[in-house]
């Protein structure tokens, strides 16, 4: 499993008030730990690029939510630049190549390196990842030095695959941070000189925007500007986080080093010698593993919701795909038949890469893990929902992952396109996320009833002529009947509309349509749609 990750406590500003009186500041004598904190530049593209097997010159940005998270050297060499929305960034490099980033992919990668340090340093702790520290003082007496202790520390980190991994080594972490992100190898901020080092740096590097905004408007531009104001001073005016970052800018960061807690490891490994190429033999090796694998999870007092299968093919075959991995996901947690049904539909593909070369190794991890309280029944059990499960649950291991469907709401513009089918126990997934911003669909409150196909209609103005819309969306004549083929008329009581929907007007299958809102003599309310094709009925509100 991944260790637990979090940002640097020297940036954090809602730490409980330090031992150290009223404004923050040290006690007489104490000085902050010398640390060395390793930084690996970019790392999030690093995994990401590793991941997806791209060269290191290639130009790659990750995006979140739409917006440029991370770059690589190349992409920035084009003038794109962390914050800029996608579109802007591919236009300004049109072969940039944009992948999603993933958190868990950042902190999974980074794990290697992590245990690499471990192997020449105990305790080391993990800021976030691509960013972790260590106490010096005993790797200094070991290797000769602090900064042979860096260089031991970058060496090893890149073996690893770190990629140009840099050391700075000063009086705590905040400034050992700083000094390993102005540096191409080991930078070592001499004990005492902490305050020397951060005096010219810019009052941006602290981590409060209304703050930096303030003191900048007050004339205060360095990290010394702001360290020669009085500390009572700043702690009667900002209070305990001004406080603390007025020590953080004075050099007198005393934040201890916590070494993270290494976690169990429950992945169970199942290799076959010689590699086998039959299904059921391969779900037969595995259920012995299944169950180690669900009672070390019981005996940690977690359940698991959702686990990782990836298969390792024979390396003589002659197919190319070399490993097989996906995520599976259930409604409430695994058990080890559950596991075993997941291995036979990954090897009998369900429409993806299958079984095609000898299995050699099965690896099941646990992806996402809750405690065991959340998922104890009750008493006398959990009633019709329980006996629902597990009835679905044995239909689907009979006929397979596919076989049983739930509808989900995903995203789309339209009615149709939200209806989404998914298989019994995973989220919906899908080139259209619900999560993601769709302009120009319909707002709430919805239709109750959408219909699958929608009905063809014709609407009629005050005279029995069809009613059209021009290319800028005005309307021949207000719609006043609307009827099924082969049906009786409808008078209509209001109407509104139209309401444009144009989809992906530069390419070969661009849709445009107009919607209208109508309710007719019954007090029915209808959801009307003109397109090419004519005037129909999508849905009515119910």
């Amino acid at each position: 499993m991944s260790p637990r990750t979090r940002r640097s406590p020297a940036l954090q500003l809602d730490r409980q008030q330090t031992p150290t009186g009223s404004t923050g500041a040290e006690l007489p004598g104490a000085r902050p730990p010398r640390v060395a904190v390793l930084w690996c530049p970019d790392w999030p593209i690093t995994a990401a690029v590793r991941h997806e097997g791209l060269g290191r010159d290639a130009a790659v940005a990750l995006v979140a939510k739409n917006i440029v998270f991370a770059c690589s050297a190349a992409a920035r060499a084009e003038g794109v630049a962390r914050g800029l929305r996608v579109r802007e960034a591919q236009a300004r490099h049109p072969g940039l190549v944009v992948l999603d980033h993933d958190p868990a992919l950042d902190t999974r990668a980074f794990e290697p390196v992590i245990a690499a340090l471990e192997s020449l340093v105990p305790g080391v702790e993990v800021l976030r990842p691509g960013l972790c520290a260590v106490r010096v003082r005993g790797a200094a007496r070991y290797y000769g030095g602090e900064k042979a202790a860096g260089l031991f520390l970058a060496g090893r980190a890149d073996e690893v695959g770190a990629g140009g991994a840099r050391v700075g080594v000063a009086d705590g972490i905040f400034t050992a941070d700083q000094a390993a992100r102005r540096t191409e190898s080991v930078q070592v901020v001499p004990e005492g000189s902490a305050a020397e080092f951060l005096a010219p740096l810019g009052i941006g590097l602290l981590d409060d925007p209304q703050l930096v905004t303030l003191l900048r408007r007050l004339g205060i531009r360095t990290l010394g500007d702001f360290a020669r104001l009085g500390a009572d001073d700043v702690f009667t005016r900002f209070g305990h986080g001004g406080a603390r970052l007025h020590a953080l800018a004075s050099g007198r960061d005393s934040w201890p080093v916590t070494p993270r807690t290494p976690p169990r490891d429950l992945d169970v490994l199942v290799d076959f010698e010689p590699a086998l190429d039959r299904v059921d033999q391969v779900a037969f090796g595995v259920r012995t593993a299944a169950e180690r694998f669900v009672d070390a999870l019981t005996a940690a007092k977690l359940v698991c919701t959702s686990i990782r299968v990836a298969f390792d093919a024979d390396p003589g075959s002659s197919n190319g795909v070399e490993q097989v991995e996906r995520v599976w996901l259930h409604p409430t947690s695994f058990t080890p038949s559950d596991i075993v049904d997941r291995v036979r539909w990954q090897l009998q593909g369900s429409g993806e890469v299958g079984l095609r070369s000898g299995v050699t190794r099965v690896r099941i991890s646990p992806e996402s893990v809750d405690a065991i309280g959340n998922h104890e029944s009750g008493l006398w059990g959990s009633g019709p929902d329980e006996r629902v499960h597990h009835g679905l649950s044995r239909v689907q291991s009979m006929l397979g992952h596919g076989a049983v469907l739930m509808p989900a709401v995903g995203g789309g513009r339209t009615l149709s396109d939200r209806q989404q089918l998914v298989a019994w126990g995973d989220r919906p997934v899908g080139a259209k996320p619900a999560d993601r911003p769709w302009p120009g669909s319909l707002p709430a409150p919805l239709p109750g009833t959408v219909f699958s196909p929608r009905h063809p209609v014709h609407v009629f103005d005050g005279e029995g002529s069809a009613v059209a819309v021009d290319a800028r969306g005005a309307v021949s004549a207000a719609p006043a009947r609307f009827s099924a083929t082969g049906s009786e008329q409808r008078a209509l009581i209001a109407w509104a509309g139209p309401w444009p929907l144009d989809e992906r007007w530069w390419s070969a299958d661009a849709r445009s349509a107009w919607r209208f809102q109508a309710v007719d003599d019954t007090g029915c309310a209808w959801l009307l749609v003109l397109d090419a094709g004519g005037w129909w009925a999508e849905a009515r509100y119910d």
